[in-house]
């Protein structure tokens, strides 16, 4: 069943989660910052592009939103020309932004004032599971808001998931971040005790992968990491973020979240080393500077 859809934000993840709603069928018409990468997107992918936020809603029964930050969701979803002012009633607003909890259900609460209803829905699978179709989404909102959404979230995600009320996607999101922080830093030093214990890393890797050892980072990360090259998936800028937003969570709800707040501080160490634009596996990095050093 076709639907009018409207996604605002054409990121690394949103430009292709955008594509895929096209393919399947979905009208949508897309907003963008910067307008000529939503005019390159209509025209790559045959559909329309507005100038605001609120034009791009006009029509939708589904708006969906992938955008930067707490701050960056506020200013498309607020003001004259944001999606707020544009969306009908009885119409979806579903945010795929990694934010906080706290910003989930304050435009929740304005949504619902205009009988909008919302979902938070960050995803994971980073900018190749957006562009192969294979997000996971981790979801927040009403049950049945989420039955009519997650048939159109399909064209770009092969698992989705309702954890509760609104903000319960942002909260699941941040333990997925959390546990791939732990991960890839053990990921790293795992490789550099092998290198400087003389030790064939591909052969480590290949002996251990397949054990308790394996993960997800060991497999698609370790002969990069091995090359020393940085340049495949999520930034470190982008992780530091959200391990913010996870160690701000922490601190409201009693957690303790130690090896997280360390690791923060390491992606901080590769910020410092120019290495910003990094992918997450650039924990490495910094050991091999630390080394390089002595």
């Amino acid at each position: 069943m076709s639907v009018k859809v409207a996604f605002i934000g054409l990121g690394v993840m949103g430009y292709p989660m955008a594509g895929h709603l096209q393919h399947a069928g979905h009208q949508v018409t897309v907003y963008n910052r910067t307008t000529a990468k939503a005019e390159r997107w209509a025209q790559q992918y045959q559909g329309a592009f507005a100038a605001t936020p609120k034009e791009a809603v006009a029509d939708a029964e589904l708006v969906f939103m992938c955008v930067g930050n707490d701050d960056d969701l506020r200013s498309v979803v607020y003001g004259d020309n944001g999606v707020l002012a544009g969306m009908k009633p009885d119409t979806v607003l579903i945010d795929h932004t990694t934010t906080s909890a706290k910003v989930a259900r304050e435009v929740a609460q304005r949504a619902a004032e205009q009988n909008v209803a919302f979902l938070d829905a960050p995803v994971s699978g980073g900018q190749a599971g957006a562009e192969n179709g294979v997000l996971t989404v981790m979801v927040g909102g009403d049950p049945e808001v989420f039955e009519r959404v997650q048939p159109v979230m399909a064209a770009f995600s092969r698992f989705s998931q309702l954890l509760g009320e609104v903000g319960s996607g942002q909260l699941c999101k941040m333990v997925n971040q959390i546990c791939i922080a732990g991960v890839v830093q053990g990921l790293a030093e795992g490789l550099h005790f092998a290198k400087q214990a003389g030790l064939d890393g591909e052969k480590v890797v290949e002996t251990i992968a397949k054990g308790a050892a394996g993960s997800w980072q060991m497999e698609n990360r370790y002969k990069t990491m091995l090359a020393g090259e940085y340049d495949f998936g999520f930034a470190v800028d982008w992780m530091r973020k959200d391990l913010g937003i996870a160690l701000d969570e922490a601190r409201s709800n009693g957690s303790s979240l130690s090896l997280t707040a360390m690791v923060d501080q390491y992606y901080a160490d590769v910020q410092a080393l120019g290495g910003g634009r990094f992918d997450t596996s650039s924990l490495l990095a910094r050991l091999d500077a630390i080394h390089d050093k002595k």
